[in-house]
């Protein structure tokens, strides 16, 4: 993990975790894309980034904490060279890997507790996509 080049924001309602985030994450590069208070703003001007920066390959994965995790994953889609999934735990950040080639793990404050959200992103970015029949599915996302 210590070799990843990472892309971390947040809304409000994922400020929390994204600040101990910053402080635990042992990775070669992580850049902050905001939010830079507990404020409340709006999610797509934080997870556009992240996507932007993760899709143009600056940034190896990217990291969004929201509430629910549904609004961060929802507007990272958007974007063709995004696979973002929501995990809450530890065994859907490595299928998220696995079967879906994701890019982005995209974590749900309101409903974890810190360790699993760290034991999610350990495992999401330890998981190697599987490729064969998964590579040919990955390949039919894009629109």
């Amino acid at each position: 993990m210590n070799d990843l080049k990472i892309a971390i924001g947040s809304d409000h309602a994922g400020f929390s975790y994204k600040q101990q985030l910053l402080q635990t994450l042992k990775v070669t590069e992580l850049k902050d894309f905001g939010t830079y208070a507990a404020d409340s703003v709006d999610y797509p001007d934080f997870a556009h980034p992240v996507a932007k920066a993760v899709e143009s390959g600056e940034f190896d994965f990217g990291i969004l904490v929201c509430g629910s995790a549904n609004g961060v994953a929802i507007t990272a889609n958007k974007h063709q060279g995004i696979r973002a999934a929501i995990c809450w735990n530890e065994e859907l950040a490595s299928l998220a890997r696995l079967h879906n080639n994701a890019n982005i793990v995209c974590i749900p404050e309101r409903f974890i507790d810190f360790d699993t959200a760290q034991k999610i992103i350990e495992t999401f970015f330890a998981t190697e996509f599987e490729g064969g029949r998964h590579a040919s599915r990955v390949g039919k996302m894009a629109c």
